[in-house]
């Protein structure tokens, strides 16, 4: 989808980086909130206390002499994930997918040794990849498992759900698919697939690839007109109770369904991207100055679900992906 001009792109009622961060994440996000999403053990933690379902936390590692004890920790695991606790856009995790002998393997299939393991855990603690370069913690965690019904959509890595919420409501949502050209993360600059999701019933409306329309995964050539994201309300509830948890009133969620376990969330953004809109073929703006005019709010995360799913779903009847509007 492309707009001609910034008449195009205020018609399509697109939400600008500008008015995104004076109209929105400055007037709805106290800074000092930030520090419960821009620290991702800070909110797990926080999760589990309002019962919000996390990938299980196997341990952390807070000094040097730690990592020397992580082969212990893990022993009993083939899989799991390593991330810094103050990361972002997904530098630093470090997926092992198994293990071969005392090496453990990595997603893209390489090998790597302890020393290589122990290596990477002290360049997170050295704040190599934490937001201003500060001392950071080391994360390991269960590694999600990879939900069958996704087979085909994304290349290597794990999909994840972006789903805006603004003032407790989800207003805009997208699948991001790996690709090769993203080296299997879910980075829509990098490459990724970024699958706009239609608010009522998570079945995608457009698709784009580098900013272009496609149709078809470009790895695996799956149709993305397939996709309906199973547990969708649940998913949608899961998003919108995590501004309950955080007061934050304009939040990007990333959330995961694994194999067993069902819908969990990933991690919070206080400064989500805008590329969502890119993705869902229209803007944010109608939807996010439809809930500021509401005379009343709902409290609960069922009922602010409920009322999106009807203002914000699209009708039955949409054009195939690849032949969305201009």
């Amino acid at each position: 989808m492309k707009w001609a001009s910034p008449f195009a792109l205020k018609r399509a009622g697109i939400l600008g980086m500008n008015r995104r961060n004076v109209a929105y994440i400055g007037q709805y996000n106290k800074r000092s909130l930030y520090p419960l999403v821009d620290n991702k053990l800070k909110t797990k933690l926080l999760a589990e206390k309002y019962q919000v379902t996390v990938p299980r936390l196997l341990g952390t590692v807070v000094q040097q002499h730690e990592i020397e004890h992580v082969a212990e920790l893990v022993t009993n695991y083939a899989s799991f994930a390593i991330k810094p606790a103050k990361g972002s856009g997904g530098k630093g995790i470090l997926v092992i997918t198994g293990r071969q002998g005392d090496d453990y393997v990595k997603a893209s299939g390489s090998v790597i040794t302890q020393e290589d393991v122990k290596r990477h855990m002290t360049n997170i603690l050295a704040g190599l990849y934490s937001l201003g370069g500060k001392p950071d913690v080391v994360i390991i965690e269960e590694l999600i498992e990879f939900d069958d019904r996704f087979d085909g959509f994304s290349f290597q890595g794990v999909p994840d759900i972006r789903i805006i919420i603004f003032q407790g409501y989800p207003v805009m949502a997208m699948l991001r698919c790996a690709t090769r050209a993203s080296d299997g993360k879910a980075n829509l600059h990098q490459g990724a697939v970024g699958v706009g999701l239609d608010i009522a019933t998570g079945r995608c409306l457009n698709a784009v690839q580098f900013g272009e329309v496609v149709s078809h995964h470009p790895d695996t050539n799956r149709a993305l007109n397939e996709i309906k994201i199973p547990y969708w309300t649940e998913m949608l509830e899961l998003a919108a109770t995590c501004y309950d948890m955080t007061d934050l009133g304009y939040i990007g969620t990333d959330l995961v369904l694994d194999k067993n376990k069902g819908p969990l969330l990933l991690e919070l953004n206080a400064r989500p991207g805008l590329s969502i809109q890119v993705a869902n073929g229209c803007g944010l703006l109608p939807r996010l100055r439809h809930i500021e005019k509401l005379k009343r709010r709902h409290s609960s995360a069922k009922e602010r679900v409920l009322y999106a799913m009807d203002a914000f779903g699209l009708p039955d009847e949409l054009p195939p992906v690849g032949q969305t509007g201009s």
